[in-house]
């Protein structure tokens, strides 16, 4: 069956709902490493207009979240690390955390509220969205993929933890022709690191023989 869900810009009044569905997902999570929950500071701070942030609801009860954050000055800021230009950084947009209730999982609401907030995104103020993701989270970086992001990046990163840094240049779209591809088993870091290094692009996963491998394409 078909949920029916309203979706909108969520405001800082929304704030109690917005923590209690956190708590509520983070505390159903079966790998805790894959979500990096946000402090109420950091809601606020996006809230307050430092980005944006939408919310599904049912009979006006939050049920999913997603949000896009104006990282302003990051000390590890993802531009930097896909060799966005140093004069454009102000130009980056992250796409941040989402959540959905445990109760209304498998609808697609995930990359519902991602469509709807890249429509919303303001092309004049920001070009480059930029996001991390935690290698192995198959469902996140499926999302991502289906937004138009790609892998541009493997490294540590929040004190020594793997993530893909996708990106996506919403003035240059990825047009899809590529001369070369080849698939690349997850797992192995150091080959991905390698092709990364000389300008390949993680454009989608596929599961080959019970394991997963990243396709790139040059």
């Amino acid at each position: 069956m078909t949920l029916q869900a309203s979706l909108s810009l969520l405001t800082e009044d929304q704030l109690p709902e917005i923590l209690a569905l956190q708590e509520k997902i983070i505390a159903a999570l079966e790998q805790p490493d894959f979500l990096q929950p946000l402090t109420e500071a950091e809601f606020v701070y996006i809230l307050r207009g430092n980005g944006m942030m939408a919310g599904a609801f049912v009979d006006n009860h939050l049920i999913a979240f997603r949000a896009m954050l104006d990282p302003g000055e990051d000390e590890e800021h993802l531009g930097i690390d896909v060799e966005v230009p140093t004069h454009e950084l102000s130009s980056v947009l992250y796409s941040e955390i989402s959540g959905v209730d445990p109760d209304y999982r498998g609808h697609g609401l995930q990359t519902t509220l991602g469509k709807w907030l890249m429509e919303h995104v303001e092309r004049d103020r920001y070009r480059y969205i930029c996001t991390t993701v935690a290698p192995f989270n198959i469902p996140s970086l499926k999302d991502k993929f289906a937004l138009g992001l790609r892998i541009k990046e493997l490294k540590l990163k929040y004190g020594n933890k793997l993530r893909y840094i996708l990106f996506e240049d919403l003035h240059e779209p990825s047009c899809g022709t590529t001369s070369q591809q080849q698939f690349i088993l997850m797992e192995n870091t150091q080959e991905q690191q390698k092709l990364l290094k000389e300008g390949w692009i993680g454009e989608y996963i596929e599961k080959k023989d019970g394991q997963w491998f990243v396709k790139y394409v040059k």
